[in-house]
């Protein structure tokens, strides 16, 4: 994930605690209970020796352990592969459920679910645990056994979760596969990781249409001779074909299991996830993730960075395919607060829809992504404020940049102006944040505070030296809980991905800054940076200015080969409205840009386009862009959702040669 913004928007503070924040805060009461007197004392004792604060951290988030820790890591192997928690027992479905049973908790809401037509349904904790073990033993049955691998490729259901906790509870490997996928990609990626079971649906409604899952997975495991299984989930009603012998209905399956299962003790560093994410080229790589790692840090961030307690409802816009859903369905229950899922989209029934669910739900976390917002602006404030939104007390942004205008409205509208934007940037490899925002300190608009707890992180340039006030590489200089194990049979390309850069330092492919104040600023993903005229310059730097054209919407950055330049600049634009002349306002706002960044990056040409090509978590793929805009192979495009945006852009492309 990745959030951004550029260098000149801050003009003020816009969040400032109150003392009902800090007296609430647990983040607080661990700076406290440390010793550490401020945010700033903390993480500079993090840095000094990271070991002491998560052995601080775990006590205090008090998580159930089959055999207790008594150290971190053990670092034999190296920085890129710690041994994690040495000696150590531990299954995150332990922590997330059975440690609530007959408690005041177990009566509780555990998950509340939205369909695409808003029908509802809840479950409280002694109703999930129930449905975990009813799935765990029906897996039991069908032969799967610790260790073995098992694809979801699931919508955001109530049975979604209790899969994921399924395949915790008995000690394998669940494969979270975005809803979106098609055949090929799903084929790739369970036969990467030689999963033996598969679990999806007849299909699923979005935007009152009927999605089929059944027939796309039915052609991935044409060529998986290895799936002996495929469990399916009987949501949309809708016929499919079936194979005897492999294909059996959950409802059979999992109904008339028993209720009651024992947990897996697993080892602290047992996987319990593989999550892949795509690759710019070549087969998609599979994070490994243990269970004493990406839970962990799940709820560790949720508690320090939003403040997530008991009594919150988180909802966090995502599907199980990117690691918000994973991150969400673990951490949530991990923490004893109530999770909200939405099946649909957050403009279906009507562009309300994500402020209806507030008001509902009294949801006191809401996770999305600033594209989100950009899309929802339009619609107006109005249909916001005619919102009940007064048991919001946080607002969570990742995945994308944010611009100042969308970040604003995100806080005065959707916020009331009382809520922090909690900027949260890291990714699927780190299990969560590296960097963020905190209800207890000043928030600028688009910043980051600093590193998330834990986290030792930097700014480094080419040599690998600290940088202050200029762009450079995110780095992390030591082992976190959380970090990936590896990826999946691949070693080589972990090590050169991640650990070749610098000595003993891990470099996560973003661009960031510190600036003069202190505040940490993501530039985007190193690999989209464009070099013009001799100056390094991340897109979203340049999307900001063109976003600030008031005829401007979205927009995205890619260079293209210049025989002098290096790069030249192409803006693709979203219109903020109808405009009659696009020639003319396309050189207005590329005269703009260069106005607010200097004639050197002025953009060769700026494009207007209805869409721009994006994942369905609202995250656009830059590359693609390029890609067809140079009429290149798009590379690994699994993730892509709107097909058409891209086309539309090779077209285009084509036409201007």
């Amino acid at each position: 994930m990745s959030d951004s913004t550029t260098g000149d928007e801050r003009r003020d503070i816009a969040w400032r605690p109150d003392q009902a924040t800090l007296d609430r805060s647990r983040l607080r009461r661990l700076i406290e209970a440390t010793g550490s007197a401020t945010y700033d004392g903390l993480i500079a004792r993090v840095a000094a020796d990271p070991a002491w604060y998560w052995r601080e951290a775990l006590r205090d988030l008090d998580l159930e352990w089959h055999r207790p820790w008594s150290e971190i890591w053990d670092l034999a192997g190296g920085k890129p592969f710690p041994r994690w928690f040495p000696e150590a027992s531990f299954n995150y479905v332990q922590s997330a459920l059975d440690r609530y049973a007959g408690g005041p908790l177990w009566s509780r809401t555990a998950l509340i679910w939205e369909g695409d037509g808003e029908e509802t349904r809840t479950l409280t904790f002694a109703e999930l645990d129930a449905l975990t073990n009813r799935a765990a033993n029906a897996l039991r049955a069908l032969g799967v056994e610790k260790g073995d691998r098992v694809g979801i490729f699931l919508p955001m259901l109530p049975e979604t979760v209790a899969a994921t906790l399924a395949c915790g509870k008995i000690g394998a490997i669940f494969v979270p596969l975005f809803s979106g996928y098609g055949a090929e990609a799903i084929r790739s990626r369970l036969d990467d990781c030689d999963a033996s079971v598969l679990i999806t649906a007849d299909g699923f409604s979005r935007r009152g249409k009927r999605v089929p899952l059944k027939p796309v997975a039915d052609e991935a495991l044409e060529r998986l001779a290895r799936v002996e299984h495929c469990l399916v989930i009987r949501r949309s009603g809708a016929d499919c074909a079936w194979v005897e012998g492999r294909d059996v209905w959950w409802h059979d399956a999992v109904d008339a299991a028993s209720p009651v299962g024992m947990t897996e003790p697993t080892a602290a560093d047992d996987p319990y996830m593989i999550l892949y994410t795509s690759g710019t080229t070549g087969r998609p790589k599979g994070a490994v993730h243990i269970h004493a790692g990406f839970p962990i840090k799940a709820t560790h961030d949720l508690a320090y960075c939003f403040d997530v307690q008991r009594d919150d409802t988180v909802f966090w816009l995502t599907d199980l395919g990117w690691m918000m859903g994973p991150w969400l369905i673990a951490g949530a229950l991990m923490l004893g607060a109530t999770m909200v899922l939405l099946e649909g989209t957050p403009d279906h029934p009507g562009p309300d829809r994500l402020w209806t669910m507030v008001e509902r739900h009294r949801i006191t976390t809401l996770g999305i992504a600033p594209t989100v917002i950009r899309a929802l602006m339009p619609h107006g404030a109005d249909i916001v404020e005619s919102t009940d939104r007064s048991s919001l007390r946080a607002l969570g942004s990742t995945g994308e940049t944010w611009n100042p205008g969308p970040w604003r409205w995100f806080f005065d509208v959707v916020g009331e102006g009382r809520c922090p934007i909690i900027n949260y940037s890291g990714g699927t490899e780190t299990s969560g944040g590296i960097v963020s925002s905190f209800t207890i300190g000043p928030i600028a608009p688009c910043s980051f505070t600093g590193p998330v707890p834990g986290m030792v992180a930097d700014v480094v340039d080419e040599r690998g030296r600290p940088v202050r006030g200029g762009v450079g590489e995110l780095i992390l200089r030591e082992p976190w809980v959380g970090m990936t194990n590896g990826l999946w049979k691949d070693r080589d390309r972990y090590l050169e991905t991640y650990w070749s850069r610098f000595p003993d330092t891990w470099v996560h492919g973003d661009f960031a800054e510190i600036d003069d104040d202190g505040f940490w600023f993501i530039r985007g993903r190193s690999d989209d940076t464009l070099k013009v005229a001799g100056k390094r310059i991340g897109p979203a730097e340049i999307e900001s200015a063109a976003v600030a054209h008031p005829d401007v919407r979205e927009a995205a950055a890619i260079g293209v080969p210049h025989p002098t330049k290096g790069d030249a600049v192409v803006v693709f634009v979203i219109a903020a409205s109808a405009i009659a002349d696009v020639a003319v306002t396309s050189d207005a706002v590329r005269r703009f840009v260069g106005s607010q960044l200097g004639a050197a990056l002025r953009p060769e040409r700026v494009v207007f386009v209805d869409d721009l090509p994006r994942t369905r978590n609202a995250k656009i793929m830059r590359r693609v862009i390029r890609a067809a805009w140079l009429d290149l192979p798009w590379g690994e495009q699994s993730a892509l959702e709107n097909v058409a945006a891209a086309e539309a852009i090779r077209t285009l492309g084509r036409s201007t040669r």
